[in-house]
């Protein structure tokens, strides 16, 4: 049979139906597929060693014959030893293994072959404990080069997974390489080809480094090629020109009961100009915790209604979308403008509550200028009157698809003829590097509020040693006291054993009748009732509460300006730009805020990261920091519905994202339909059949 890039992997041989199955369950279907399957690290055993030189404790590669080999059976401890003595010309040493009798099927007395692995002292002398093994042949796979180790799944080896790669690997030259070869060159890249054979097995470190690059290179190159893709093809779609009310845009902001930061002027100038165009804006707004990307929006939203179209607002949460309900409408209050709250459980009409058919009506009809809600937005039912302009508020929490809907719900027909799409303005508070912004986001513009509002002052952080727990506890006592309030954060809601790990539940009742028996504390979690979490939110925010114990439901969303100390427990359970935006749940107004960290890890790594929050200096920087320490993905949830996975790249790669983008930026200047760069058409439509226009 002849084997093809597309030939099913239990077509090859040696592959039975398990075997199949096992490669099945890593992704693995068919020989292209096994090209595409990257090392994630790699052991040096290039380096052949004599066994008089060799030290123990460390890891070598020798050559050397076969004297004897053996197994022993040791019944009391029910397993099999397999000792071999292997000699060269400087020595002679014992390699051992346990439990793998069959290796003296494998090798036999007499035969020379290659011994990988670590080296150790033991009583009987100098030994190789469990080393790889391979009989010297024209090309080894398995010893004597650098050898790749890939991930596998239960009852599947690496060494199955290299002789597979090895056996496949001369279909690599039927890869197209479809980067056009100016491309290539320019950049000084190796062909594909030749990358993928070094990648899998390396001639040296230097051409692993080559075929690294190029692979590297082909991932965010093809994100980029999108990114450019999506530009153009907003280009060519009608939007609805929003146009600017000076008069209107003064008067909000002199009725704003703080100043605007000139920061925020600014950035709420570039979203004005670019929604005046008759294309549609496609813009990500990227804020620190209470920069004030809110009040940003609504001033886009009041010229917005004002030319006579809807604007909607989509939030993650209902505690967010309410949130948002009660800042806007209170901002708005003098505009005479009609809010809609729509949620699982609020239908609310101008602050008034209302039934789902008459709120679906008044959202149909334009009567609801204005629409604030969660996934309730994307209701089939949900038809909207014009919508001009549409804010996604911690959009990275939404996947593609749920975006998608919301915007075909919005497109119009005009004159019978073209679609017209509202102006996209996405918001996230969680601060992003901006190497993996450009990466990420590509495809929008870009706009950043790096100001804080005048007043605020920094919150103080401190990482609290179990020793000093009761100090913490009367600080938040003489806080309240001064008419303050106070977040405690707790990774679960149950108690677990296996974790041991702090429950909000335990810890709601240690402190509402052991520590704080005379002050008023409520528990909010995310598997309380709608009403309820609305309850306690809403006695929280009138003062009526003193603490409030909660899981991560209040990460966003939670403006409580009295609050001044966030209390969080289990710290090390979190990711520093989740404990970043619990700290920003204080310091809203002009009170001191404190954020007290506690943990229970000894772990110099934990500690490490915890630290860091305390001494970076804005959620920029901390967010730089939390890149490196935990990798983009765990930091922004990648995974989500339509970003492509990276399997070699990383978002830290930021020199090759430039180059990338620049490469891409060549490419649609010189041809925006791709009509003379046939291949890279056909890998952008079978990399994304249905293009979202985010």
């Amino acid at each position: 049979m002849k084997i093809k890039l597309d030939t099913k992997v239990g077509e090859l041989p040696r592959v039975g139906k398990i075997l199949s199955k096992k490669l099945n369950k890593l992704g693995l279907f068919t020989v292209r597929d096994l090209l595409f399957y990257y090392p994630f690290r790699y052991q040096d055993f290039s380096t052949i060693s004599h066994i008089a030189d060799i030290q123990p404790n460390t890891q070598i590669t020798i050559k050397g014959q076969i004297n004897l080999i053996a197994n022993k059976r040791i019944f009391r401890r029910k397993m099999y030893i397999t000792e071999c003595l292997i000699t060269d010309d400087t020595g002679s040493m014992k390699a051992v293994w346990f439990n793998q009798p069959f290796i003296t099927k494998m090798l036999k007395q007499g035969d020379t072959a290659y011994f990988s692995g670590k080296v150790e002292l033991t009583a009987y002398g100098i030994q190789m404990v469990g080393p790889t093994y391979e009989k010297i042949k024209k090309e080894q796979t398995h010893t004597a080069r650098i050898v790749p180790v890939y991930s596998v799944t239960e009852n599947l080896t690496a060494k199955q997974i290299r002789y597979l790669i090895k056996l496949v690997l001369p279909l690599a030259r039927d890869l197209p390489d479809w980067i056009p070869e100016k491309i290539i060159k320019h950049n000084k890249l190796i062909n594909l080809a030749a990358a993928i054979r070094e990648v899998h097995f390396p001639t040296n470190k230097n051409t692993l480094s080559q075929a690294r690059h190029r692979l590297k290179f082909n991932e965010l190159f093809l994100i980029q090629l999108n990114n450019q893709n999506i530009r153009h093809r907003l280009k060519q779609i009608k939007a609805l020109p929003i146009k600017f009310n000076a008069e209107l845009t003064k008067k909000f902001i002199a009725s704003l009961p703080w100043p605007l930061t000139a920061n925020q002027k600014e950035v709420g100038w570039d979203i004005l100009k670019a929604i005046s165009f008759d294309h549609p804006m496609n813009r990500l707004l990227e804020g620190d915790v209470g920069s004030g990307k809110t009040v940003v929006a609504t001033l886009i939203m009041l010229n917005v209604v004002d030319n006579g179209f809807q604007a909607a607002l989509m939030a993650p949460t209902e505690i967010l979308a309410q949130q948002h309900f009660k800042t806007i409408s209170t901002i708005l209050e003098k505009f005479h403008i009609s809010l809609a709250l729509l949620t699982r459980t609020n239908k609310l009409l101008n602050n008034t509550s209302t039934t789902p058919k008459k709120i679906t009506e008044a959202i149909r009809t334009g009567q609801a200028q204005i629409i604030i809600g969660t996934h309730a937005l994307i209701q089939k039912k949900i038809t909207f009157s014009r919508l001009g302009f549409i804010v996604i508020d911690e959009q990275h929490r939404f996947g593609v698809d749920q975006r998608k809907m919301l915007k075909q719900k919005s497109q119009e027909k005009k004159d019978n003829s073209q679609a017209i799409y509202p102006h996209l303005l996405s918001m996230t508070a969680t601060p992003i590097p901006r190497s993996l912004a450009l990466t990420l986001y590509g495809d929008l513009d870009l706009s950043i509020i790096t100001q804080m509002p005048q007043g605020r002052k920094k919150i103080i952080t401190k990482i609290v040693s179990p020793d000093k727990r009761q100090a913490a506890y009367d600080f938040i006592r003489n806080e309240i006291k001064k008419g303050r309030q106070a977040f405690v954060i707790c990774p679960l809601i149950e108690e677990s054993d296996k974790l041991g790990v702090r429950a909000v539940t335990v810890e709601y009742k240690k402190l509402s009748r052991e520590i704080f028996p005379n002050l008023k504390v409520d528990l909010l979690h995310g598997k309380l009732k709608a009403d309820k979490k609305e309850s306690v939110m809403q006695k929280f925010t009138h003062h009526e509460t003193n603490i409030l114990v909660a899981t991560s439901v209040v990460e966003v969303g939670i403006d409580v300006p009295n609050a001044s100390v966030m209390m969080i427990e289990g710290a090390e359970r979190f990711g520093l730009a989740q404990l970043h935006q619990f700290r920003g749940r204080v310091g809203r107004a002009k009170h001191q805020s404190y954020c007290f960290i506690f943990t229970d890890s000894e772990s110099a790594k934990t500690l490490a990261r915890l630290q860091a929050l305390v001494t970076a200096k804005n959620g920029f920087e901390l967010a730089e920091m939390d890149l490196e320490f935990r990798g983009p993905g765990e930091v922004f949830g990648l995974m989500q519905s339509g970003f492509p996975g990276l399997k070699i790249a990383k978002l830290t790669d930021v020199e090759l994202i430039q180059q990338t983008k620049k490469a891409a930026e060549y490419i649609f200047a010189n041809d925006a339909n791709l009509t003379t760069y046939p291949q890279i058409r056909d890998k952008i439509l079978k990399n994304n059949q249905n293009l979202h226009l985010e």
